[in-house]
């Protein structure tokens, strides 16, 4: 897979086809116009076969780094995700921030089994509405 840096992230086509509503819900966004900028940091992940398979963006505030990502529904299970959050963090590292954190919204579709995974890989409640973790060194 390859992590790939989008210079001036757009609404683009293919997130149009990856994002449905409920995904979108997930995220807490709106659908957007095509092309339309989107704000903060965006990255995608290409899959062998050239297939745009994921997404991660992550917002920098106050020395943290608040992360969302989003795996092809028809990819899942196979490590997408858990190769975002491993870059996202390391795109942080590299800023100097000290944590990632993300907000699993209440209009998540499933915010019980997305909290879990999120704990799963070393995110902890912050009691403050969030799932937070120390950012590590660079792998």
């Amino acid at each position: 897979m390859k992590w790939v840096k989008e210079d001036l992230p757009r609404w683009d086509d293919d997130k149009q086809r990856l994002f449905d509503d409920s995904a979108l819900l997930a995220v807490g966004m709106h659908r957007p116009g095509p092309g339309t900028p989107l704000a903060d940091e965006w990255w995608h992940v290409v899959s062998d076969d050239g297939a745009v398979v994921g997404y991660g963006w992550l917002d920098s505030e106050w020395g943290d780094a608040q992360i969302t990502f989003f795996v092809d529904p028809a990819r899942r299970g196979a490590g997408i995700g858990e190769f975002v959050l491993d870059h996202l963090e390391d795109e942080a590292h590299q800023r100097g921030l000290n944590y990632i954190y993300n907000v699993v919204p209440d209009t998540h579709p499933d915010r019980r089994w997305m909290t879990t995974w999120l704990e799963s890989h070393g995110l902890a409640d912050s009691g403050q509405g969030d799932l937070r973790r120390r950012v590590a060194a660079l792998r």
